[in-house]
C-alpha cells in the first residue's frame, strides 16, 4: 500500500485547490471526490430523479459509471464515458451532489472506487469524511477549515472570475445550509477524524496552507 494523505473539511475550504497542490508537489495522484458525487449529482439532474427520492436514488445510482482519467496531468470526470469535468462545477450542482451524498448506497459505490484507488497509488483525496470513512488508515488526515465568511467571500470572487453573476449572501447562506445537511446526514457525516490535525485557513494564503499539510505529512511519515 501505497502513501494516502485525507482532506476533509466544509464546503468552500479549499480542499481541492489544496489537495491538488499538494499532490503536484509529491507527485501524488489527486482523487477529487467531491467530482464524482457531482457527477452523480449530474446524472439524477439529467434523468430527473428528485434528490430526496432515497428509493429511485438507490436503484438508478447503479447505471452511473463514474471514472477518473488523468490527460497530461490534468484530471478528466467521465460519466458513462461522456467527459462531464466541464458541466460539474455550477452551484445548482453542487446543491445536488451534497442531497444525493447523504444516500447510502451512492455513497458505498462510490468508495469502492476511491478505495481501489488509494490501494494502487499514492494519493491526495479530499471530501468530507474521507479521514473517518473512505480511508481511516491513511498515512495523513487534515481537517481543513475556514470560517463561513472566509469561505462564502472566496467562492465569491471564485465565480465572479468565471463570469457567472451571483450575490454573496446567498452563497453564505447556501454554505451554511450544506454545512449542517453535511454535518447532521445519518451516514458518515462531515466530522473531523480523532486523529486529523485541524488546519484553519481562514487567515492563511494558499501556499501557507499547503507548506503546512507537507510539512505535517513529513512528519508523519518520520
Amino acid at each position: 500500500m501505497g502513501y494516502s494523505i485525507a482532506i476533509d473539511g466544509p464546503g468552500g475550504a479549499g480542499k481541492s485547490t489544496i489537495a491538488k497542490a499538494v499532490a503536484k508537489s509529491l507527485g501524488f495522484i489527486y482523487v477529487d471526490t467531491g467530482a464524482m458525487y457531482r457527477a452523480m449529482g449530474l446524472y439524477m439532474m439529467r434523468e430527473g430523479v428528485d434528490g430526496e427520492d432515497t428509493e429511485t436514488l438507490t436503484a438508478r445510482c447503479k447505471e452511473a459509471d463514474i471514472t477518473l482519467r488523468y490527460v497530461d496531468g490534468v484530471q478528466q470526470v467521465l460519466l458513462n464515458g461522456e467527459n462531464v469535468t466541464g458541466l460539474i462545477r455550477t452551484e445548482e450542482i453542487g446543491k445536488m451532489a451534497s442531497t444525493v451524498s447523504k444516500n447510502k448506497n451512492i455513497r458505498l459505490q462510490l468508495v469502492v472506487l476511491q478505495r481501489e484507488l488509494a490501494e494502487r497509488e499514492n494519493v491526495v483525496m479530499d471530501g468530507r469524511e474521507i479521514g473517518t470513512f473512505v480511508l481511516p488508515h491513511a498515512t495523513c488526515k487534515i481537517f481543513l477549515t475556514a470560517s463561513v465568511e472566509v469561505r462564502a467571500k472566496r467562492r465569491y470572487k471564485e465565480l465572479l472570475a468565471k463570469g457567472v453573476e451571483c450575490d454573496l449572501e446567498e452563497i453564505k447562506a447556501d454554505l451554511a445550509a450544506r454545512d449542517h445537511q453535511d454535518m447532521t446526514r445519518e451516514f458518515a457525516p462531515l466530522r473531523q477524524a480523532e486523529d486529523a490535525v485541524l488546519l484553519d485557513s481562514s487567515n492563511l494564503t494558499l501556499e501557507e496552507v499547503e507548506a503546512e499539510v507537507l510539512r505535517i505529512f513529513k512528519e508523519k511519515c518520520e
